[in-house]
């Protein structure tokens, strides 16, 4: 790449202007477009760091084809299908992402956790909110708004769909591509495109739940939903397993990945390693936000130190004014992602 001009440029001469070597041109080009195409990674691959890898193939491509790129199309729809055939290529040489709940039949209660599965199976939490993703619909045509299309379920449904269906419906019904624009970015025919859009939409619709985390958010408010977060974090703080599990719906699932088990219903949890242990205070919980829905990071008391360390990201799903999922990611390395800090004092 040349030596950066600093000028500023209409679309048209930024397009010429990187293609004929001006790096920070083409910086110009994609970086607005750059929270979108990788959420759109990360819903295609169910995993952030998979997404990142993604992305930078992308980029690389973007860079190298831009003397193909005579500008009929928007410089977005020519990103995406860089983005949707660079995912493409990592699903066929990687592992399908998930969640516990799909990986293996809940533990039952008592039951101790078995070995941390250490393979990149696991579907991982996105920052959405720090990646800076936008509210609302990509385009007037989509049927999911964008952070309705990185929930927990609504990606971990994805994963289930074969990776050209997958990718159809994604830019179809998140994105709001036209069928020929997906039929022209996937190298298909407009048939085969509604035929596998058809197909996956009646996949997804079977895994998704009733109402998104965004509709339920809305629903109760903010301030009702400020305060289950702070009967949630009281109750574990403070290990009032009773209050706890009033909290929970009755086919309530809990997880906490890299580990395989998990547990299902108020019976079953209220039983399982996963409540509290030990005298308080040793758990304390800060805000945070990651797929679209509420998450709190977890710090356990380090007694010889005096300082709270960071063990789990809880995402909680919401129905209603209960709570019925809680996925408790045990990767604290990710923290800073959900500008969370290491430790507490």
């Amino acid at each position: 790449m040349s030596v950066s001009t600093g000028a500023t440029l209409q679309p048209d001469e930024l397009l010429d202007a990187a293609r004929a070597g001006d790096d920070d041109a083409f910086r110009q080009l994609v970086e607005a477009h750059l929270p979108d195409l990788h959420a759109h990674c990360y819903r295609m691959l169910g995993s952030v760091h998979d997404a990142e890898e993604a992305m930078q193939d992308t980029l690389l491509r973007a860079w190298r084809g831009l003397e193909g790129f005579e500008g009929r199309s928007a410089p977005s729809s020519w990103l995406y299908t860089i983005a949707t055939n660079c995912c493409l290529d990592v699903i066929a040489r990687r592992t399908k992402r998930m969640l516990p709940i799909d990986y293996a039949p809940p533990a039952g209660p008592g039951s101790e956790p078995g070995e941390p599965v250490a393979a990149p199976v696991w579907l991982e939490p996105y920052p959405d909110e720090r990646l800076g993703l936008d509210d609302g619909y990509a385009a007037p045509e989509a049927r999911y708004e964008r952070r309705e299309s990185v929930e927990l379920a609504f990606v971990a449904a994805l994963q289930h769909l074969l990776p050209r269906q997958r990718a159809v419906l994604i830019l179809r019904e998140v994105l709001g591509f036209s069928a020929r624009e997906v039929a022209d970015a996937l190298d298909t025919s407009v048939a085969s495109v509604n035929s596998a859009l058809q197909r996956a939409r009646k996949a997804i619709d079977e895994r998704l739940p009733e109402q998104s985390q965004q509709a339920t958010r809305r629903a109760l408010g903010d301030e009702r939903v400020r305060h289950l977060v702070q009967r949630f974090t009281d109750a574990f703080e403070s290990g009032d397993v009773q209050d706890i599990l009033e909290l929970l719906t009755d086919d309530v699932k809990f997880a906490m990945p890299p580990y395989a088990d998990w547990y299902q219903g108020r019976e079953a949890i209220s039983d399982s390693w996963l409540m509290p242990g030990g005298p308080p205070p040793r758990l304390r919980y800060r805000p945070s936000s990651a797929n679209g829905q509420l998450a709190l990071g977890t710090y356990a008391l380090d007694r010889a130190s005096g300082r709270y360390t960071a063990i789990a990201l809880d995402v909680l799903t919401l129905r209603g004014d209960r709570i019925a999922e809680i996925f408790a990611f045990r990767t604290p390395e990710e923290f800073p992602r959900f500008g969370l800090p290491l430790e507490l004092a």
